[in-house]
């Protein structure tokens, strides 16, 4: 077939210039090489050089006959004209004409690819599709894998996406072509308003297909609906409104890049803990004996691990007063294997009124710091005014005087009505 046998080369330089195994499938070449084209185009300051190699290598493994003679026998049998070489007038193309093959001539930094060429359509970007993924907070802290179920436009693979069985489409006659049609009326004297509309005929594709070549599969849509399992890494310390992306995994269409599946990661509230930044904080009651004379309790972790918190002895915890334990706190997103503080805010609950006898005062009074010998002025106590003291709960209070002042704005305005309309008569 070939006229001799060529020697055995090289064949494994090509998957290493994309960075993809010998064992890799057309998606994952094409994955590959649009990454990695789009990083080291010359437009955006990339390496030409490494720009022609990607576009070369993804031209022959994107072959299958060209790839197969690439694994037997190596490059140097595709430069000696197997396969299509000089001589048969399919060799290696130019780097730009396989990226605006691949990219379908899309703009990019201004201009477009492959020097302007006007070859082949031009591809459109597809949209992003965005979910929000709610995870609690025992997620972000252990991290955690979510299988998730999603539908979305794919490709038919029948008929690639042509949308007919022979791969033929003829020119939408209502639209010219180009997807939109022109409605004009007159909407005054001389005056005449011009609007577009996607050409119902067509769909905006600009194509039509008889109804006995079409695709028996996707009906001549193009595409198909599919499920998809997608499976959400959710990292350690991921951030409130973090995004994880699924690259090229959104609708697919024709002559369109394929855009991604975005999930934005939605804490739940929980119960015990709060979040700020790579710290966290729990709030936990002392009664006044804990407060005055030393505790210790236990706390379940994110992990489950058992915490045992405890006061230094004789340390006294006064209310509101916080405290923090290192290394206790979430795990930095990236490096997980450091992590922030963990604040136990305290608060302080007395007894009630009542609680202790005359006795129990004096013996507690023996043991507390003395009162202040200042707590009375000069005079004696009984030359002053005594007064009484109730409880009240200060927000009711304030919301009953603010009604109260409205309440008297209110009649002022009442008395006043009446003296203003005598004056004005």
């Amino acid at each position: 077939m070939f006229g001799r046998a060529p020697k055995k080369s090289d064949n494994t330089k090509y998957y290493e210039v994309l960075g993809v195994p010998n064992s890799a499938n057309q998606d994952e070449l094409k994955k590959a090489y649009r990454k990695a084209a789009i990083k080291n185009h010359p437009d955006k300051g990339g390496d030409p050089e490494k720009f022609k190699e990607l576009a070369q290598a993804y031209e022959v493994l994107s072959d299958p006959e060209k790839r197969e003679i690439y694994d037997k026998y190596g490059e140097d049998a595709l430069k000696e004209g197997m396969g299509g070489g000089s001589g048969g007038g399919s060799g290696f193309h130019s780097p730009f004409d396989i990226f605006e093959q691949f990219f379908g001539g899309s703009t990019f930094g201004g201009g477009s690819f492959g020097g302007g060429s006007s070859r082949g359509r031009r591809q459109k970007q597809g949209e992003d599709v965005v979910h929000s993924l709610k995870v609690s907070l025992e997620d972000v802290y252990n991290g955690t894998s979510k299988k998730l179920s999603l539908s979305r436009s794919a490709l038919c693979q029948k008929c690639k996406g042509k949308g007919s069985k022979s791969g033929a489409s003829g020119r939408c006659y209502g639209c010219q072509g180009t997807g939109m049609r022109t409605v004009t009326r007159q909407i005054g004297l001389g005056m005449i308003q011009q609007m577009q509309h996607v050409c119902p005929e067509c769909r905006g594709s600009g194509e039509v297909i008889s109804d006995k070549d079409k695709c028996p599969q996707c009906k001549g849509n193009k595409v198909v609906q599919e499920k998809k399992v997608l499976e959400v890494h959710v990292e350690k310390g991921m951030q409130h409104g973090q995004r994880i992306v699924f690259q090229g995994e959104a609708d697919e269409a024709p002559d369109t890049v394929t855009g991604d599946i975005i999930f934005v990661v939605q804490l739940k509230e929980h119960p015990k803990f709060r979040r700020k930044d790579d710290d966290l904080y729990i709030d936990h009651t002392l009664c006044l004996t804990e407060a005055l004379c030393g505790f210790q309790f236990v706390l379940t972790h994110l992990d489950g691990r058992q915490l045992l918190i405890k006061s230094n002895p004789g340390e006294v915890v006064k209310p509101g007063q916080y405290k923090a334990i290192d290394d206790e706190g979430m795990p930095h997103h990236g490096r997980p294997f450091m992590k922030g503080r963990l604040y136990v805010q305290f608060n302080v609950e007395f007894p009630d009124t009542g609680v202790f006898s005359p006795d129990q005062c004096r013996a507690l009074e023996k043991i507390l710091p003395p009162r202040p010998s200042n707590h009375i002025s000069n005079m004696e106590p009984d030359e002053c005014e005594e007064t009484t003291m109730y409880d009240v709960n200060i927000e009711e209070e304030m919301r009953r005087q603010r009604q109260q002042r409205q309440q008297e704005a209110y009649d002022e305005d009442e008395d006043a009505g009446p003296r203003v309309q005598c004056a004005q008569q």
